[in-house]
C-alpha cells in the first residue's frame, strides 16, 4: 500500500525499534526517566533554548503552550489555516478559555504584517487581552521567509506580545533551507516540534523554551493529562529519529517535486502548490469519487474529500511516486 494521505503514517524502522526496547526508563512524572531527561537536555541544547518537554501529541503540545503564554480571558493570534486554529479541535478556547483571533494567510502562508496590526486589541476591559502572536512552520508545506519571521517577531515585542511557533515540521523547514535548527527556533519564546510525522516516530512531541516558561509548562501538562510514567522509550523514539533521520527529508522534498511534476502533466488535475513533502492538487469534482476508488484498487491511499493533499515520507521511495503517477496516467486514458 502506498499512502499518501500525510506523513503521520511513517511506522518506526527497526532500528528505531531497537533503539525504544533498550531504553533505560523511570517514571518521568517524577522526573525520573533517564533517557527521556537525557532527549530534552539534547533537544533543548540544538534549539538554542534553555529547556525542552516531551509531549505524547502536538497538539497537547501546542495547547500547553498557549495555556502556558496566556491567561483566561487573554487571545492569542493565529491564521485561518494554522494547526493551532484549525485543526486541534479549539482546545484553546474550550480547554484554556484562551480567545483565537484568526487572521486570513496570505497565499505563500504568512499572515500580513498590517493584519496583525490591525488585530493587537486596545488595553480596555471591553476586549480580550492580546497576549500572543502564534505562527506556523512550515504550513502547507511552504517555509515562511526569514525575513518576514524577524518582522513579525519584531512587531510582536514592541506590541508587548509573546510568540508561539507551532513547527510541526520544522525539520523539513530546516533541510529545505539549510539553516540549523537553533537559527529557525532562535526568534520565538516557544517552540513546539514534532517527531510523529517525517522524522518517523510512532509517537512524541516536544516544547522547547526558557526554564520559567517550560517549568509552567510542565504544570500545565499534567493538567491536561499529559504526564506519562515510563516515557523513555517514547523519548528514545525521538532521540533516534533526531540523530538519524532529519537528513532524510531532503529525499522526501525531491521525491514531492518529481510528483508535482507528473501529476501537472494529467488532464482533470492543477497542481496549486508544492513545497517541501507536500503537493495540493485540484481535482476535477466529477473525477473525485472515482479516482480515490481507483486509486484504492490499486493500493494507493489518498484523501481527496478532506484535502486534495499528497504527502511524501520516509516509507515512500522512488518506485513508489513513479507507481502513483502510473496509475493516475492509465485513469485518465481510460
Amino acid at each position: 500500500m502506498i499512502d499518501l494521505r500525510s506523513d503521520t503514517v511513517t511506522r518506526p524502522s527497526t532500528a528505531m525499534r531497537e533503539a525504544m526496547l533498550a531504553a533505560p526508563v523511570g517514571d518521568d512524572v517524577w522526573g525520573d526517566d533517564p533517557t527521556v531527561n537525557a532527549f530534552q537536555q539534547h533537544l533543548a541544547k540544538r534549539a538554542g533554548k534553555q529547556a525542552a518537554l516531551l509531549f505524547p501529541s502536538g497538539t497537547q503540545s501546542n495547547l500547553v503552550a498557549l495555556m502556558a503564554h496566556c491567561e483566561r480571558g487573554d487571545e492569542y493570534i493565529v491564521g485561518q489555516n494554522a494547526h493551532t486554529y484549525r485543526y486541534e479541535g479549539g482546545g484553546a478556547a474550550v480547554l484554556g478559555s484562551i480567545q483565537p483571533q484568526p487572521i486570513e494567510n496570505a497565499p505563500d502562508g504568512t499572515l500580513p504584517l498590517e493584519k496583525i496590526t490591525a488585530a493587537i486589541k486596545a488595553d480596555d476591559p471591553h476586549f480580550a487581552r492580546t497576549r500572543l502572536l502564534a505562527l506556523e512552520n512550515t504550513i502547507a508545506g511552504k517555509v515562511l521567509p526569514a525575513g518576514y519571521i524577524d518582522d513579525a517577531v519584531a512587531l510582536a515585542r514592541q506590541r508587548g506580545l509573546a510568540t508561539h511557533l507551532d513547527g510541526a515540521r520544522l525539520f523539513n523547514a530546516m533541510v529545505a533551507t539549510g539553516t540549523t535548527l537553533e537559527a529557525m527556533c532562535q526568534p520565538f519564546d516557544s517552540v513546539s516540534l514534532c517527531f510523529s510525522k517525517g522524522l518517523g516516530a510512532p509517537i512524541g512531541s516536544a516544547l522547547v523554551g526558557s526554564h520559567a516558561f517550560i517549568d509552567k509548562a510542565r504544570r500545565w501538562r499534567k493538567v491536561v493529562g499529559g504526564g506519562m510514567r515510563q516515557a523513555g522509550i517514547i523519548a528514545a523514539a525521538c532521540q533516534y529519529a533526531l540523530e538519524h533521520h532529519v537528513a532524510d527529508l531532503e529525499k522526501d522534498h525531491r521525491r514531492a517535486a518529481r510528483l508535482g511534476e507528473g501529476l501537472s502533466a494529467l488532464p482533470g488535475i492543477t497542481v496549486t502548490s508544492q513545497a517541501t513533502n507536500m503537493v495540493f492538487a485540484e481535482v476535477e469534482h466529477a473525477h473525485v469519487a472515482p479516482l480515490a476508488a481507483w486509486l484504492k484498487e490499486h493500493d494507493i491511499l489518498l484523501d481527496l474529500v478532506y484535502a486534495t493533499r499528497f504527502v511524501v515520507h520516509r516509507d515512500i521511495d522512488d518506485a513508489d511516486i513513479e507507481r502513483v503517477i502510473e496509475v493516475m496516467q492509465a485513469y485518465f486514458k481510460r
